[in-house]
């Protein structure tokens, strides 16, 4: 790459009830950045491409190594991950814009607050007696442990909700990554205790009903979770458990 400078486009927001617009930047290039070292060459030297003096653009970032998932934004059109997209692998000029399913808080950071509302109505997490220490835990079998792993990378990036046409305003749908989290905790031999609640959670309106099998959410994620596998399976489960709780009473 021989130019000089990467050109940017970034849409800006001021806070919540501010209207959107666009600012462009230069920033110097250098082999290897991403789309974060960029903005941090922004925030030190938060000057226009017209030369005009602004404030630094806000984001949010935590681990720098695709973990914490808190990078999540629009980049030329796509939800990915700002600490791994790198400059060298994408057009320019390079766009910049918050995730539109969720609520922009300013610039580039967005309110997840109904991912994580969706996870909490599904129970994602296992569930213990007290803080102390309980001994070793029930083992798994290998080979659901290893397919459980795969789903246990999930790191609530929320990508997979901008990328599913089923997840907005005007429908209640949980979203991709609880529906695999209920897949999740309901194999872990302790997490089972909670499986029916789970099961009628997603069940419920917004629940596993509402996903329309687009298969986007699988294409966006960063981690490579199979999450229209775990949906299709839960599909199976939740008509298992229909039948149970009809016959058995």
């Amino acid at each position: 790459m021989n130019q000089t400078f990467v050109h940017f486009i970034i849409q800006r927001q001021d806070g919540p009830d501010s209207k959107p617009y666009i600012e462009e930047f230069h920033v110097p290039y250098r082999p290897s950045m991403n789309i974060i070292s960029a903005l941090m060459e922004i925030r030190k030297n938060p000057v226009t491409r017209d030369g005009e003096e602004t404030t630094p653009v806000q984001w949010e970032s935590v681990c720098l190594e695709e973990v914490c998932g808190a990078c999540s934004m629009l980049i030329n059109g796509r939800p990915k991950q700002a600490c791994s997209t790198l400059i060298d692998t994408i057009e320019q000029p390079i766009r910049l814009a918050p995730l539109k399913t969720f609520p922009c808080e300013r610039d580039l950071i967005v309110d997840r607050q109904r991912m994580f509302a969706s996870l909490m109505k599904v129970k994602a997490w296992i569930e213990i007696d007290g803080t102390h220490d309980l001994g070793p835990g029930p083992r798994m079998s290998e080979e659901d442990r290893q397919w459980a792993y795969e789903l246990s990378k999930c790191m609530t990036c929320g990508l997979c909700f901008e990328a599913c046409p089923n997840v907005n305003d005007k429908s209640p749908f949980i979203g991709p990554a609880p529906l695999s989290q209920v897949r999740l905790f309901n194999t872990h031999p302790t997490g089972k205790m909670q499986a029916s609640h789970r099961l009628e959670s997603i069940m419920l309106d917004g629940g596993i009903t509402s996903c329309g099998n687009s298969g986007n959410c699988s294409e966006v994620c960063p981690k490579e979770i199979p999450l229209t596998h775990s949906i299709a399976a839960l599909n199976k489960s939740t008509t298992a458990y229909s039948f149970k709780r009809f016959f058995v009473k």
